[in-house]
């Protein structure tokens, strides 16, 4: 299924039931009274975040969301039946903001699995003429309307909730370092542009801790202005507690061995100056490529400068390892600073 991250609807909650005017009409029991039933409720329109799934595709193809409307009442004080609320099912990370006269509000963040809200509320049913019965007025031949429902004009938007974020340039590794650490098996090929959505993976240690790893595509120089396809996946960052940032090290120069990560850090900042402020880590790929003496000079470009620089083949699955393991710490570390248990549960 194709991913997709942005949808328009429009949601109509459902019309209230008309209520009922009607009279008892027994054997044996002379002038009846009214007995006219309440029409129902109609349904409401509501959002709920799914975790299984992972793209606002289907609402592509299905603009208009209908909230069923309430049945009329009936004779024998019978109420209408209430209309049944229109669930729509949308993957965790979804932000559902309503389109106005006055620009778009945010009305919902749904970022837990099972979160729900009512956006659109349906019509209360109309009551019926037993309701209007009273000393000076015996026989009510009227009831009420029931009240219309609501229409509103909706923007779905898709953020991947992750832990982490892989950036790079195009082919510095992301996809085969993902595909080294989970169970992720993103397209992996010797041109740019290979991922053309954010890939998922998830890493499970000894402890059964879970970590969520976001390979965010297609960031190149001048990606905050529409180059490439970084402005259209660099929202799926902003979520993340931390970013790893991947470069290859044909793209290191020694002489300005921070040139290559000041490129897409740039990027962040002019894109989110939040996005630049998030915590960090610097790796170095495809050492496999470098024989010993570029290697070593690569090395010591960054001892110079006193940054902690992680060296790795995922290819080779050389580094790997160390790499996966400060990520975990950074994790844990960033957990605790935000206030949160390990299971995502607010102290």
């Amino acid at each position: 299924m194709r991913f997709v991250d942005e949808a328009k609807i429009i949601i109509r909650s459902g019309s209230g039931g008309q209520g009922c005017v009607s009279f008892r009409r027994e054997k044996y029991v002379p002038r009846g009274g009214p007995d006219g039933g309440d029409g129902g409720k109609g349904g409401d329109v509501v959002f709920r975040a799914v975790g299984n799934l992972l793209t606002l595709y289907d609402y592509r193809h299905a603009p208009i969301q209908e909230a069923e409307s309430g049945r009329p009442g009936s004779g024998r004080l019978c109420y209408g039946r209430a209309g049944v609320d229109k669930v729509i099912e949308v993957p965790v990370g979804t932000q559902v903001f309503e389109e106005t006269d006055d620009g778009e509000v945010l009305i919902a963040d749904l970022t837990r699995d099972g979160q729900e809200i009512v956006v659109a509320e349906g019509g209360r049913g109309g009551k019926g003429n037993a309701h209007f019965k009273s000393s000076t007025m015996q026989v009510p031949r009227f009831a009420q309307p029931g009240e219309p429902g609501v229409e509103k004009y909706i923007r779905l938007e898709l953020k991947v909730f992750a832990d982490v974020g892989l950036l790079g340039l195009p082919n510095a590794g992301k996809s085969t370092f993902i595909s080294r650490i989970s169970a992720a098996r993103p397209k992996i090929a010797a041109y740019p542009f290979t991922t053309l959505s954010p890939n998922l993976g998830v890493v499970i240690d000894e402890n059964d801790r879970k970590l969520v790893v976001a390979d965010i595509p297609g960031l190149i120089e001048g990606a905050h202005t529409g180059l490439g396809l970084g402005h259209t996946f660099l929202r799926h960052v902003e979520r993340s507690r931390f970013l790893v940032h991947i470069l290859s090290i044909e793209d290191v120069n020694p002489e300005d061995p921070l040139a290559g990560f000041h490129i897409l850090d740039d990027e962040l900042r002019q894109f989110d100056p939040e996005l630049a402020e998030k915590p960090q880590m610097r790796v170095i790929n495809k050492i496999d490529l470098a024989d010993a003496e570029r290697l070593a000079e690569v090395r010591a470009a960054f001892d110079r400068l006193g940054l902690r620089v992680y060296f790795m083949s995922a290819l080779n699955e050389i580094g790997v390892d160390e790499v996966l393991s400060a990520m975990w710490e950074l994790h844990l570390a960033t957990v605790k600073d935000g206030g949160e248990t390990e299971d995502g549960t607010v102290d």
